[in-house]
């Protein structure tokens, strides 16, 4: 495997592929248009040009040589397969949406004289709430953290100030881990973020997640190497801070704090239902976590409508219908 311009993995050039030439050369065509067309992310690619790839071994195993001999009965075995290897519905219907757009770039390319893609249904992911903290859990592992950075450790002021960031902006742990010093504005109280398709949103921040950031750049030196550049947040070896460095500190400090153990993410979905239920309006939200859709954000407005309903439930005197 080979690293990309944007520090995702690349598919193998077709010399070093076990696929045939013409599929090799179809999936790395396929991650150029990606990655330097659409501007999609590095995980974006990595997932779908992992999935066509996973179809093309699936076709040369059945001694399909070139994208032409991918047919629409062909996809539906693929999708069939993966159900009965236990995936889960959520991941088929992410790969169908992936050989989908896969199938749709080889017509365009005229690899196929018809996309066989168009007609095939996947099963629907399902809708499951975000895991979110309440106010006072949320409360509880942020005081957690300033108490674990009161040791003096630069590492524990480091994750005090991620956790706080994540939590106040609740922005996409690929967002943070990409922040340069530059991008934080402390006097303002806002931090400009890259999210997807490079598109550049300023969110701010509140004094607590401020103070936090200001007492760990002052510790940033501590850190600073030969591959540091601007990198706002270090890792151990001074290098620029990498996603899963992040979630462990993050599951860590929730775990210690006596809340189930959580993502970045949760803190994402607990930052922007907590702003909802603060009276925010959804576009405003919207804008505030980069969503495209406005249909992404509304998933949030279920999540307050059932932690009030299960409020309600529990303290309402009549919330539960009786003989009496």
């Amino acid at each position: 495997m080979r690293p990309c311009k944007h520090g995702g993995v690349s598919v193998k050039p077709a010399e070093e592929s076990a696929l045939p030439a013409a599929l090799a050369e179809a999936c790395s065509q396929f991650e150029t248009y990606l990655r330097d067309e659409r501007g999609r992310s590095a995980h974006t690619v990595r997932a779908y040009v992992g999935d066509a790839r996973s179809l093309c071994e699936f076709a040369a195993a059945r001694e399909i040589e070139n994208p032409e001999g991918i047919t629409l009965a062909l996809l539906r075995h693929w999708l069939a397969t993966l159900t009965r290897d236990g995936r889960s519905r959520a991941t088929v219907a992410r790969r169908a949406a992936s050989v989908r757009a896969f199938t749709a770039w080889c017509t365009r390319r005229g690899l196929m004289d018809s996309d066989p893609g168009e007609r095939l249904a996947s099963p629907k992911a399902g809708t499951h709430l975000p895991i979110v903290l309440d106010q006072s859990a949320a409360a509880r592992v942020m005081d957690h953290a300033a108490v674990a950075s009161d040791d003096g450790s630069p590492i524990a002021t480091r994750d005090r100030a991620i956790l706080e960031l994540l939590y106040a902006t609740g922005i996409r742990v690929s967002e943070l881990c990409a922040i340069d010093v530059r991008d934080l504005d402390l006097d303002r109280r806002t931090v400009r973020v890259t999210g997807k398709g490079d598109k550049q949103r300023v969110v701010p921040f509140g004094l607590p997640a401020s103070r936090a950031v200001s007492d760990w750049l002052a510790r940033r030196a501590e850190f600073v190497g030969s591959r540091s550049g601007q990198a706002a947040f270090l890792g151990a070896r001074g290098g620029r801070i990498d996603p899963r460095t992040v979630r462990e500190s993050v599951h860590r400090l929730t775990e210690q704090a006596g809340v189930a153990s959580v993502s970045p993410h949760a803190l994402r979905h607990s930052a922007a239902t907590h702003v909802l239920e603060g009276g925010a309006d959804l576009r405003a939200v919207q804008e505030l976590l980069g969503h495209s859709s406005l249909a992404t954000t509304q998933r949030y407005t279920h999540v307050s409508v059932e932690r009030l309903r299960s409020t309600f439930v529990q303290a309402h005197p009549r919330s539960v219908k009786t003989d009496d």
